[in-house]
């Protein structure tokens, strides 16, 4: 399928880059979703992260609700809510008041990953350690909260209740596509930084895909890197900034986010290269028709609806470049 039939969106850590703060980090996501907004992308998502310095979305919602405010068509989200950090009745409240806020506008994205190391994970939800195996049923008691109110509740989601907030679920696993499938729950799958079981996941959930009132058909959106520049090495180069940050992830270090080296040999730990490049599997480096031609393979591997984007660039300026190349490739 040609990429430009495809809707694009965009996910974003609203990273603070090296020789930066917290607050800069908001700016430049403000000009990141403006941008994305100009040029045509469907949605803009923010993730769930904690205790992490170079990671400024650990306050999603209150996040989402700034981007929102700064623009007037996108879709705004969670790329996502990490649901066991969190109880069902305050998500629901919080997106319930999003939505009201910014109608139609608003989506709700959930995993059941803590976004964080165990101890921070402990902080977030000491009371309730059980919370990731009681997902499934924590999914079904956030849809009841933004549904029509049921005279048999006592208790209620205020504001939140007949929002009807568009909920997708969110994964790296099989697991993750039986329950979006169970639901009958739009799907977004992380193969930009976990690959292996893509298309695994891609099969459950349409075949196992149950209609609902929220969708007639398997609405699946899977995530790929994306880093463009006019010249193949220009790109190879400014990708190091995303390389350096996938090697912190995988020696589970919290870090800003860095400029571009001349030369990865030389900041690679050993053992890290192999593990970072088995996870850019679906991480497009090049010109703009080369990252076409990638994104085209996992739009026909998958039959994507949507595809959704990450590009970790230092320079902002970098970044716009990329897209406005891809753009002008897409058309």
């Amino acid at each position: 399928m040609k990429i430009k039939n495809t809707p694009l969106s965009i996910l974003d850590l609203s990273l603070v880059r090296e020789g930066h703060d917290f607050a800069q980090a908001f700016r430049d996501s403000v000009d990141y979703i403006r941008f994305a907004e100009e040029l045509g992308f469907k949605r803009f998502w923010v993730a769930e992260h904690h205790n992490a310095k170079g990671i400024a979305s650990s306050a999603t919602a209150v996040l989402i609700g700034y981007l929102a405010e700064k623009t007037s068509t996108i879709r705004v989200g969670s790329g996502g809510i990490m649901l066991p950090n969190h109880s069902t009745l305050q998500v629901a409240e919080a997106f319930g008041t999003l939505e009201t806020m910014y109608p139609d506008r608003i989506d709700l994205g959930l995993g059941r990953a803590p976004g964080t190391d165990g101890q921070t994970a402990a902080a977030l939800r000491r009371n309730n350690p059980s919370a990731v195996d009681d997902y499934p049923q924590e999914v079904a008691e956030l849809i009841q909260y933004l549904e029509d109110k049921r005279p048999e509740s006592k208790v209620n989601a205020y504001p939140g209740v007949g929002t009807k907030v568009p909920i997708w679920i969110l994964g790296s696993s099989p697991y993750s596509a039986h329950l979006a499938a169970y639901y009958g729950l739009p799907y977004a799958f992380a193969s930009h930084f976990a690959p292996a079981y893509l298309e695994t996941a891609s099969k459950i959930y349409r075949e196992e895909f149950q209609p609902s009132a929220y969708l007639d058909n398997p609405y699946f959106m899977p995530a790929a890197n994306v880093i463009v520049a006019e010249k193949e090495e220009q790109a190879q180069y400014l990708s190091t900034s995303y390389l350096q940050m996938a090697q912190n992830i995988v020696l589970r270090k919290s870090g800003k986010l860095q400029p571009p080296v001349e030369n990865m040999d030389a900041v690679w730990q050993p053992g890290v290269k192999e593990a970072v490049q088995q996870m850019r599997k679906y991480s497009f480096v090049g010109t703009a028709k080369t990252v076409r031609k990638g994104l085209e393979n996992l739009i026909d591997l998958t039959d994507a609806d949507e595809v959704m984007l990450t590009s970790y660039f230092y320079d902002p300026k970098d970044r716009e470049n990329s897209f406005r190349l891809l753009k002008g490739e897409r058309s």
